[in-house]
């Protein structure tokens, strides 16, 4: 479990860093909202983003972002919708989501923007 974990926060890691990269200001990180939680939440000029990420290890059976399935989406979006109220956000929100692949030697990370939409139903 603690291999896991470790790889699990790498990948969150590496996200952040990525999203920084391309402009975005880190605003929290494993922010929760009753048992909700979203791993990142980050803002440029145009939107809000809530992050979810899925990080694995090259020889993984399935793609992970198969992981995020509409549980999971309904979850981050009740999340996402706390912290809008909470600290009263009036800015688009976007819903993306960041595989970290780990092979041998290096890390492959795809930022897939607008990765799902919010509904509840």
């Amino acid at each position: 479990m603690a291999e896991s974990h470790n790889l699990g926060q790498k990948g969150e890691d590496l996200a952040a860093d990525h999203l920084k990269k391309s402009g975005f200001k880190i605003l929290c990180r494993n922010w929760k909202w009753g048992k909700h939680e979203i791993d990142i939440i980050a803002e440029n000029y145009d939107f809000i983003i809530f992050v979810e990420v899925k990080t694995r290890n090259d020889d993984f059976q399935m793609h992970p972002v198969t992981a995020v399935t509409r549980d999971k989406q309904k979850s981050i979006i009740w999340a996402a919708n706390g912290y809008l109220q909470k600290f009263n956000i009036d800015k688009e929100g976007r819903f993306d989501i960041i595989t970290v692949i780990k092979s041998v030697d290096s890390y492959n990370i795809d930022h897939i923007e607008g990765a799902f939409y919010p509904t509840l139903r």
